[in-house]
């Protein structure tokens, strides 16, 4: 009577020991949070979308969010958009998404999910101007790619405290011919480091930011033109620090 109380004991605390475990692997699965990387081109097609998808997967692997990626602008509707934490627009050029997907995507922002924009999303819906007050600016134009000096202002920022002070790199640089006045400034372009020709903003010529607009978090990175950048571990290293920032997340 006694070894059997005490098999029973055992076979009790080993259930609770595997229920406990379940409960915890549950949890850990929940909390895995999923992302969505649009690349819908309407006007240039970057070439680089194709390693820059590689590497996001590669990304999402070693960082342990998960990931999905699409052209195809139906998916930007309200039920598919709920499986998602944030939407990073990859590269995204020309009139992109109809009126309803863009209401879709609105009300999306605004229940507190997140956006990353890189390089082109500035250069995509440029009549719509929530998108622009989202995204943080419109492309203007861009002189030939060269190197040049990034001057980082805020080193305390997710995507920017593994950055040097001055950041010399080549990529193609953009001049905006509009930008919202809220964002918050992570790194500027020195333009007396390159020759922007007539692609000029002068000294304030912000090329990434961050900011909460319409209930949602927002980060665009004007960097990205080049496949040499989804091989680089600085920026890289910056672009998960957007995504995190995108996600709700300060480390």
């Amino acid at each position: 009577m006694k070894l059997q109380k005490q098999i029973t004991l055992q076979s009790g605390f080993r259930n609770l020991v595997l229920l406990l475990l379940l409960i915890f692997s549950a949890g850990s699965v929940q909390a895995k949070k999923k992302i969505l990387v649009f690349c819908k081109t309407a006007g240039f097609h970057h070439g680089s979308i194709k390693p820059g998808v590689v590497a996001l997967f590669k990304m999402a692997a070693e960082n342990k969010f998960d990931m999905d990626t699409t052209t195809d602008a139906t998916n930007i509707n309200a039920e598919n958009l709920k499986k998602y934490h944030a939407v990073l627009f990859l590269n995204t050029t020309g009139d992109i998404l109809n009126e309803v997907q863009q209401a879709a995507f609105e009300k999306y922002i605004q229940s507190g999910k997140g956006f990353v924009g890189v390089h082109a999303a500035t250069d995509c819906e440029s009549k719509w101007q929530w998108y622009g007050n989202l995204v943080g600016a419109y492309f203007g134009g861009h002189p030939a790619q060269q190197n040049a000096a990034l001057v980082v202002v805020d080193r305390k920022h997710i995507a920017t405290k593994h950055l040097p002070e001055v950041w010399n790199r080549k990529d193609e640089w953009y001049y905006f011919k509009w930008m919202a006045t809220d964002l918050k400034v992570l790194i500027r372009l020195d333009e007396k480091s390159y020759d922007p020709g007539k692609q000029t903003m002068g000294d304030n010529h912000p090329m990434a930011w961050y900011h909460t607009y319409d209930g949602g978090r927002a980060f665009y990175t004007g960097l990205g033109h080049t496949d040499a950048s989804y091989e680089e571990p600085l920026f890289l290293q910056h672009l998960l620090g957007g995504i995190k920032y995108a996600l709700g997340q300060k480390k």
